[in-house]
């Protein structure tokens, strides 16, 4: 059945052949080489150093398979040039993208099953299971996790001794507990702060609080699935955001920029919703900083993010040799190495029980709570359609959190027009 948004999306991908420019020109091909090319948005800029000395190593052991690493933008910048290379039959032979894009690719017949070769891999057996949500849709594998991460809540435990301290909360009415000790007016400080905004990251960090307070996006699993965002488990959970905002405990970010950790760092702000990226950030400064895990509401739950492989369709030989630099992503010895030089975590199980990467666990023993939150992690869909489900909760979210609407009235309005839609009856 084909999803209302294809309709749109084939117009999107005409306009954005149109508007591509700065399109690479392929090297002349050596005879008896196989010349792949990675399109990818690694950032920072360091992150993207640590990928080519790993891409470096694959083309020194694989002389026959050459992979030319691209960077090719941020998400807003990559979408309109993948799409447009797919209707131009001049796609890459893989991307490093957010899963939720799997569903709009496979619409557009545009990438390849993996299931089939990923059981019969040895690396495949050594894969984080909780990663399978990320990359299946419709009974298909569709592409494999390149690096995993999820939201953590850092504190300072500077801030926390002060405030006489000495537990961190574990549930949400601990937490609303915790951020009113620690929230002292009179010298501009505030117990946490919230993302004000209706954008991805906004909806990402609030998401663990739904899954935690029992809520679902979906409701059934067909196709499309049925969308369920009115749900007491969502309504719970921004209720909680309302509670801290009229306790007075939070601050809000700036619009969209949710990430930014100034507040953070000066002080002002005791507990921030952000990720493992940011370790090596915090690590380079002079502020101490402790991690926990977003505290539970009927169950603990995190966000899990990160970046997926995908393989598009081509000939034989080249999609063979994709397969090839593909098992070595998957690699302990590529995990590793990625881990350590970008704080994502390892999605091989092997990779996270080597003795290298303990090392590193006990110089960075934060690390430790995101490995220890990964269990309980989920993924957004990889559905067709996801990114309007996420503009509707954002804007329901960023209603609650100026004050414009009571949880239940926002995510009413979010669900009306998400049936509209969707077409749901």
């Amino acid at each position: 059945m084909r999803s209302p948004f294809l309709r749109p999306l084939l117009l999107l991908v005409l306009a954005a052949v149109l508007c591509l420019t700065g399109c690479q020109v392929a090297p002349p091909p050596t005879p008896g080489v196989t010349q792949l090319t990675l399109w990818h948005g690694v950032n920072p800029p360091p992150n993207r150093d640590v990928l080519q000395v790993l891409v470096d190593k694959f083309n020194a052991e694989h002389p026959d398979i050459q992979v030319e690493s691209l960077y090719v933008g941020q998400s807003d910048q990559q979408t309109p040039k993948v799409l447009a290379a797919i209707v131009g039959n001049a796609t890459p032979d893989l991307i490093w993208f957010a899963p939720m894009f799997t569903g709009q690719l496979v619409e557009l017949e545009a990438i390849r099953p993996l299931e089939d070769w990923l059981n019969a891999s040895e690396v495949g057996q050594q894969l984080d299971p909780a990663l399978l949500e990320s990359m299946t849709w419709e009974d298909h594998i569709w592409s494999i996790p390149f690096g995993t991460n999820n939201v953590g809540l850092f504190y300072r435990p500077s801030l926390f001794e002060a405030a006489g301290i000495t537990e961190l909360p574990q549930t949400w009415e601990a937490l609303r507990e915790v951020a009113q000790t620690l929230t002292i007016p009179e010298q501009d400080q505030h117990g946490m702060l919230l993302p004000l905004g209706k954008g991805e990251w906004t909806v990402f960090t609030w998401l663990p609080f739904m899954w935690g307070g029992g809520g679902e996006l979906t409701a059934t699993s067909g196709t499309p699935p049925v969308v369920t965002v009115e749900t007491e488990g969502a309504i719970a959970a921004l209720q909680l955001w309302q509670d801290l905002i009229a306790d007075g405990s939070v601050v809000l970010s700036q619009p969209e920029r949710g990430y930014e950790l100034d507040g953070f760092l000066a002080g002002r702000v005791a507990m921030q919703l952000t990720g493992p990226w940011t370790l090596g950030q915090l690590g380079a400064l002079d502020v101490d900083f402790g991690v926990m895990p977003i505290p539970a509401g009927m169950r603990p739950a995190t966000s899990t993010g990160g970046e997926n492989l995908f393989l598009f369709q081509s000939t034989p030989e080249r999609e063979a040799a994709a397969l090839t630099f593909m098992e070595y992503v998957l690699s302990e010895e590529f995990q590793t190495e990625w881990a350590i030089g970008t704080g994502y975590l390892p999605v091989n199980v092997r990779s996270r029980q080597s003795q290298r990467y303990k090392d590193f666990i006990a110089a960075q023993p934060a690390v430790e709570v995101f490995l220890e939150q990964a269990p309980y992690g989920r993924s957004r869909p990889v559905f067709p359609g996801y990114s309007r489900i996420s503009e509707h909760v954002g804007r329901a979210i960023e209603a609650v959190l100026l004050g414009k609407s009571t949880p239940a009235e926002a995510l009413e309005e979010a669900q009306r027009r998400l049936d509209l839609i969707l077409n749901q009856s």
